[in-house]
C-alpha cells in the first residue's frame, strides 16, 4: 500500500480507503463488517470513512466497536454531518454540528475524529455560521481537520473567501471513469488552495468491475438488483455504457490486472486524488482493491481507455448549475 498527503494536513492516507456507506450500515452481518475491517488493516489501509447518516448511526456504531480494539494512532478516521438523523435533526446549523459531532464520537468510541466533513452544503444556514461551528469543533479537539463533500466551486470559494485556504484539507466528490465532472472545476480550485480529493464511487457502484453486462439481467445478489441508489442505475445501466465498460476488459487483461484495479488506478493517476474510497462485503474484495495502489498507467493505456469510453453517455455528465444563490450570508 502506498500513501499520500491529505491536503495541507499532517495526515498520510492510504491510496485505497474503506468506506461504510451501503455495507456497514446494516447491509451485511456484523461478522462480515469485522472481517472486512480487519482485512483492511492487513492490506495496509489506514483511512476509514463513514457518516452519521449511514444507517442512522449504525455504521459509526459498528466501527466504534471494531476500531476500538486497535490503537487509535494506527488509523485515520473520517465522518460527516448534514444528512437527516431524525425529522428535525439535519443540516449544518451550529446547533446541529455541535450536537452531531458529540453523538458521532460516542458511537465511534473515540475522543476525536481525524477528519470531520460537511456531507453536503446547507444553503439554509449562513455560511459564516457553518464555518464558525466547524472551527469550534476543531478548537475543542473533537476533530483534527475539516473537509466537505459534493460542494460546488461557488460554495468552496465562498468558504475560502471567509476563512482562508487553511479551513479545509479535503474534498469528497463522486469521481470515476464514468463520472468525470469534478475535473472541470473542483479539482483546480481545490488544488490551488491545498485541498486534496478523497473520491467516492470510484468503481461506479460496481459497474466498473464488469459484472453488469449489456443485454443480461442484473446478477441477483448485485447492489443494483437490490437498490437503484436514487436513480444512479438509470445513468449507468444502459447498453451504451455497459458496452463501453466491456471494451475496457481487454485493456485490463493486457496489463494483467482486473477491471476494478484498472478503474482504481485510473482514478489514482491524478495527483489531486489522495485516496479512493471503496466498499467491500467480503475480505477478498478489500485485498483485491488494495492491489490497485501503486499501479501506474502509461499514456498509451490512458489513450486506449479514452477511446473505449468515447461513447459512454455519462462519461462527462453535465455539471449542476452554478448557483451562487445557494450560498447564504448573514
Amino acid at each position: 500500500m502506498q500513501y499520500r498527503q491529505l491536503g495541507t494536513s499532517d495526515l498520510r492516507v492510504s491510496e485505497i480507503s474503506l468506506g461504510s456507506w451501503l455495507t456497514y450500515a446494516g447491509g451485511i452481518a456484523a461478522e462480515q463488517t469485522r472481517a472486512c475491517t480487519e482485512a483492511a488493516f492487513d492490506a495496509g489501509v489506514n483511512f476509514f470513512d463513514t457518516a452519521n447518516v449511514y444507517g442512522r448511526g449504525a455504521a459509526e456504531s459498528a466501527w466504534g466497536e471494531i476500531l476500538s480494539t486497535h490503537p487509535r494512532d494506527s488509523y485515520i478516521l473520517a465522518t460527516k454531518v448534514w444528512g437527516p438523523m431524525s425529522d428535525t435533526d439535519r443540516g449544518l446549523s451550529p446547533e446541529q454540528i455541535g450536537k452531531q459531532i458529540d453523538a458521532s464520537l460516542r458511537r465511534l468510541r473515540t475522543d476525536y475524529v481525524d477528519l470531520y466533513q460537511a456531507h453536503r452544503f446547507d444553503p439554509t444556514v449562513p455560511v459564516e455560521d457553518t464555518i464558525e461551528a466547524f472551527q469550534q469543533v476543531v478548537a475543542q479537539g473533537k476533530a483534527r481537520y475539516l473537509g466537505f463533500s459534493e460542494w460546488t466551486p461557488e460554495q468552496i470559494r465562498a468558504a475560502i473567501d471567509i476563512a482562508g485556504p487553511e479551513l479545509f484539507v479535503s474534498s469528497q466528490p463522486q469521481y470515476s471513469m464514468l463520472w468525470q465532472a469534478p475535473e472541470a472545476e473542483v479539482f483546480a480550485i481545490s488544488a490551488a488552495n491545498g485541498i486534496s480529493q478523497i473520491v467516492w464511487s470510484p468503481l461506479a457502484q460496481g459497474v466498473l468491475t464488469g459484472k453488469y453486462r449489456p443485454g443480461h439481467p442484473l446478477p441477483a445478489d448485485s447492489r443494483f438488483a437490490i437498490d437503484s441508489m436514487n436513480g444512479f442505475s438509470d445513468l449507468v445501466l444502459n447498453d451504451a455504457t455497459l458496452s463501453a465498460v466491456q471494451r475496457l476488459v481487454p485493456i485490463a487483461d493486457g496489463l494483467g490486472v482486473s477491471l476494478a484495479t484498472l478503474a482504481l488506478a485510473w482514478v489514482l493517476r491524478r495527483s489531486e486524488v489522495a485516496s479512493a474510497i471503496t466498499g467491500a462485503s467480503r475480505p477478498e474484495q478489500v485485498h483485491a482493491n488494495a492491489q490497485a495502489s501503486g499501479v501506474q498507467l502509461t499514456d498509451d493505456v490512458l489513450k486506449q481507455i479514452d477511446e473505449a469510453l468515447a461513447d459512454a453517455p455519462v462519461r462527462t455528465p453535465r455539471l449542476a448549475p452554478n448557483a451562487t444563490e445557494g450560498v447564504r450570508h448573514r
